[in-house]
């Protein structure tokens, strides 16, 4: 088994774990709770508009 496909499985089993299940709600209560601030939404739209080509010359 490759160091990749060995580091893959551990990651899954953590994620399937009950520590791992409560570290993704804690993070992704943080991300909710930080996209709800106005400043940081308007930082995250920013960053969308020029990933979609919206944002003039966006990343290339």
């Amino acid at each position: 088994m490759s160091p990749v496909a060995s580091l893959f499985d551990r990651i899954a089993k953590f994620a399937k774990s009950p520590q791992g299940q409560r570290a993704i709600q804690q993070a992704t209560q943080k991300a909710q709770q930080f996209a709800k601030d106005p400043k940081n939404r308007a930082k995250i739209d920013q960053v969308r508009a020029k990933l979609q080509g919206g944002g003039g010359k966006g990343l290339r």
